[in-house]
């Protein structure tokens, strides 16, 4: 498949991560335990990130003063509806807007605040692991429910101790995007059981065509909710920390403010976070929709490539994200850490175990990155397949 310029940017070109203390790059072996592997792991891309918002966190360097900073400036919240009203054909009320350093730890000060120890909170499996930390760190008991069963989301919500429901909109790791109806029926069974929802959308930008991401504000009812977000995955700045989120109660908005101002004291935002926020939402459309065409892209080849060699997977490209989730159970891999062996050991690349999520025998590969990185991936997954299949040790 033949590379495709998006002009004027360019995905092609390889941007040298090592030595940035990048944790894709330079902490692989915390997680694989050997350094060097090409990865293609945690979830943020190897572009780098929109000119627009290159050049605002440019000028503000240049002003050189970074003091204490307030996120509660018109700058701020109304490029966030601008994007919600260009972007989703949304109004949002910039009043329910909250800031915090990450979708997790939003999500942490939220369970805390609508949670005890113990309390069950639900989640859809396979699980992103974050959530997984989050929830168990806390002593919350996790309720796994199978993306799509609505009979088993009806049954966990219903029990007497289940107090919130996670959703992940789009899906990670599946890359499934929710529609109206299933979210509005999610709506109304946690309403109908008195649980709150938590709807984490840092995905949402990167949903693909013929699919339509509808946030959480357009189906939310009577009940306790809050939206999660960034413009940090979408234009790839994790590092600059900040997130946002939408509270619908007016108390648990103050409350949740009150947490993060005086027990977590982060009442100042980082101003770079904000700065790079504002220039993505108000100026970086162009080149989100250049980077998410270079990512279809790079789907499109990893199916070409898996239809050709491991035609049994039938495997076809996520409905939104840069993450190919795939399950190899159709090829005959029926031990992950032998797959993880000859990937790390013989093809010297790291994937991300379905294992992580709570899904053996699939894996999670993160083709955010120029196509020549995708190619050597997609190579070295298929031999690895092939040696594990007809070698039950995998050597």
């Amino acid at each position: 498949m033949a590379e495709q310029q998006h002009e004027p940017y360019d995905f092609d070109t390889t941007v040298d991560r090592r030595g940035t203390w990048c944790v894709q790059w330079d902490g692989v072996a915390d997680r694989f335990g050997v350094d060097g592997l090409l990865p293609f792991t945690i979830s943020d891309m190897d572009f780098t990130t929109a000119p627009e918002v290159l050049a605002a966190l440019r000028a503000r360097v240049e002003h050189g003063v970074f003091g204490y900073t307030t996120w509660q400036q018109d700058d701020f919240l109304s490029a966030i509806a601008h994007w919600y009203a260009t972007r989703y054909g949304t109004e949002i009320d910039t009043g329910q807007l909250v800031y915090g350093p990450s979708v997790l730890s939003q999500l942490s000060q939220l369970l805390q605040m609508w949670t005890e120890p113990g309390d069950g909170v639900v989640v859809h499996t396979p699980t992103y692991d974050g959530f997984r930390k989050a929830i168990t760190g806390l002593g919350r008991e996790l309720r796994a429910v199978p993306v799509g069963d609505g009979e088993a989301l009806e049954r966990e919500l219903s029990r007497a101790d289940a107090k919130v429901l996670v959703v992940c909109s789009p899906h990670n790791p599946t890359g499934r995007v929710w529609t109206a109806d299933e979210l509005a029926r999610m709506a109304e069974r946690a309403e109908r059981h008195g649980v709150a929802v938590v709807s984490d959308e840092i995905h949402a930008d990167f949903v693909h065509e013929g699919q339509v991401h509808v946030p959480w504000t357009r189906v939310a009812g009577a009940g306790r909710w809050a939206v999660v977000s960034s413009g940090s995955k979408s234009f790839n700045f994790p590092a600059l920390t900040g997130s946002y989120g939408i509270i619908g109660d007016p108390a648990d908005r103050a409350e949740y403010l009150r947490r993060m101002q005086t027990a977590e004291g982060l009442a100042s935002p980082a101003v770079l976070s904000l700065t790079a926020h504002i220039a993505a939402y108000r100026e970086g459309a162009a080149w989100l929709d250049a980077v998410r065409a270079y990512v279809v892209g790079n789907l499109a080849y990893v199916a070409e490539r898996l239809s050709a060699d491991l035609p049994e997977l039938g495997w076809e490209p996520p409905q939104a994200g840069y993450l190919a989730w795939i399950d190899l159970r159709a090829a005959g891999v029926v031990d992950d850490e032998a797959l993880q062996r000859v990937l790390v050991e013989r093809e010297k690349v790291a994937v991300m175990g379905g294992a992580v999520y709570g899904a053996p025998g699939f894996v999670r590969l993160n083709v955010g990155c120029p196509r020549a990185k995708v190619e050597r991936g997609v190579e070295a997954l298929i031999r690895a397949v092939r040696t594990v299949t007809s070698s039950p040790s995998g050597v």
